[in-house]
This record gives C-alpha cells, sequence and structure tokens, in this order.
C-alpha cells in the first residue's frame, strides 16, 4: 500500500496514548537493547546471509500512529521470493488459504528458511524493530502491527489501534500469539488501548520473557 492508500480519515487523532512516560519507556529501552545486543544482531546478520546469499534484513509496509505508514524491520526469515511462493501454495493447498485468510498465518510455512525457524521460535527476528521504536514508528508495548488491507478486520477498533504506536510485544503476544483467532487478537488490542496504564506496560514486558524462552504460540 502507497501512501495515497493511507486511511487518511486517521492522521487526525487523539493525544497518542502513554505520552510522554511510554515515549520515555521506549527510548531507554530501545537504546539499552541495542547496546547489549549488537554481538547477537552481527552474529544474526552473519547466519543470514551464509545461509542462501540474500539480504540479510526485509523490511514491510505497516501502519502505525495515525495510519501513518511505515517500513517494518525485521531479520530475512523467508527465501527471497516469498510472495511467489506464497501464491503458489495457497493455490495448491485449500486448508493453508483458509488459514491464512483467517489469521493472516500459516505453520509449516513453505517460505520460511531452516535458519529463518529458529529466528522465529525465538522471536530474534524481531529485534531490528527496536530501531524502529527508537525512530518513533513503533513502542515496545503495543497492538501488533498491521498492513493496510487488515484495516478492515479491525472494524471499528481501527480508530483505536491508531490512536497508538504498534508494539514490539504486546497483549497478543503474551496471550498465545500464533495460537490465538484474529478476532480474539483485535479484542486483546482493544482491551490494551482502553485499559492502558504504565503499570500494564511494564506487566506485559515482564510476561514476555518467559514467552519468548518458551518460545511459546511461535511459528
Amino acid at each position: 500500500m502507497n501512501r495515497s492508500e493511507t486511511p487518511t480519515r486517521y492522521l487526525e487523532t487523539s493525544c497518542q496514548l502513554g505520552g510522554i512516560s511510554k515515549r520515555s519507556l521506549d527510548i531507554a529501552i530501545s537504546i539499552g537493547g541495542l547496546l547489549f545486543l549488537a554481538p547477537l544482531f552481527l552474529l544474526t546478520a552473519i547466519l543470514v546471509k551464509w545461509a542462501d546469499g540474500g539480504p540479510v534484513f526485509f523490511a514491510h509496509q505497516r501502519l502505525g500512529y495515525g495510519g501513518r505508514p511505515f517500513r517494518c524491520w525485521k531479520f530475512r526469515t523467508m527465501v527471497p521470493n516469498g510472495d511467489e511462493v506464497l501464491r503458489a501454495h495457497l493455490s495448491k493447498c485449500p486448508e493453508a488459504a483458509r488459514e491464512w485468510s483467517e489469521t493472516r498465518k500459516i505453520k509449516n510455512d513453505p517460505r520460511v528458511t531452516a535458519i529463518g525457524a529458529v529466528l522465529r521460535q525465538l522471536s530474534i527476528d524481531e529485534l531490528p524493530q527496536l530501531i524502529n521504536v527508537l525512530r518513533g514508528e513503533m513502542s515496545i508495548v503495543g497492538p501488533r502491527p498491521i498492513v493496510g488491507s487488515e484495516v478492515s478486520m479491525y472494524g471499528q477498533t481501527a480508530g483505536l489501534y491508531f490512536q497508538t504506536r504498534p508494539g514490539l510485544t504486546g497483549a497478543w503476544q503474551i496471550s498465545g500469539r500464533n495460537d490465538v483467532s484474529y478476532q480474539q487478537r483485535v479484542e486483546l488490542d482493544r482491551h490494551y488501548i482502553e485499559n492502558w496504564s504504565f503499570t500494564l506496560d511494564l506487566l506485559i514486558i515482564v510476561k514476555t520473557i518467559p514467552v519468548v524462552l518458551l518460545a511459546k504460540g511461535s511459528y
């Protein structure tokens, strides 16, 4: 989706969720995380490049605060021609097509590389999003980043989604991740935004640690 297709009715929103306190937490954690995890970033980059010689990073356009598009960064976990592979797989497998339409995820995704599967299981692939957080495009805690085609799936909740920055972690991640239906994910995002507090963000961050270590609902 290009900028002309951005849902402009969301560009003028109410005061951003969390204000200065939430943004201060984002800056502190993103800077600390980037410095502390620098060796892991380097090792991961070497492994991704060594696997097939393709790009180390992958950026996909998502919608953030106010409906503004941004490039969401990840370590690449899929084959370079992932879109073609996905289309071919969905055309041959009705069950996978149904799963994709309902959750925008599929188990045993044929696009995912061997190293990519490990990165996904440990959530290492999403660490470059700390850069998005530092740039102010994302938050440490918030709704799962969405693409333009998913706005309709949020219905009236889309207005709430665009009141905050999407998160590196959030209610979805600590509540089952890919084992949760898309509608449940929307409800989790709605509940988080309507009940936000600084303490809630800290609680979600703490709960994210065992979820990542146990790779719960990750694929």
